[in-house]
């Protein structure tokens, strides 16, 4: 998760990182990241705080174009950590 999460960073520039390792109400573990950026309705507090009609809203929704490049970005950050990982 660490390699997902450094990905997840070098991607998206966020300004922290809030990670989250639950399993208490499920029979697997399961990991949320959040990059946290200055603009973010609720900058101090956690995410699942923010109106969920905001958060959930289409303003919050990339666009299909949008999702794409955001996925581009992710997929070049994991395969050059990938290709750094495997060096070591």
């Amino acid at each position: 998760m660490s390699l997902v999460a450094e990905a997840v960073f070098n991607a998206f520039k966020p300004v922290k990182m809030n990670y989250e390792l639950l399993g208490n109400s499920d029979s697997h573990l399961h990991w949320h990241l959040f990059p946290r950026h200055q603009n973010d309705p609720l900058p101090r507090g956690p995410v699942w705080l923010i109106d969920k009609e905001l958060r959930n809203g289409d303003s919050a929704r990339p666009t299909k174009e949008e999702l794409i490049v955001l996925r581009d970005k992710l997929q070049h950050e994991l395969s050059r950590l990938e290709i750094l990982f495997k060096s070591l």
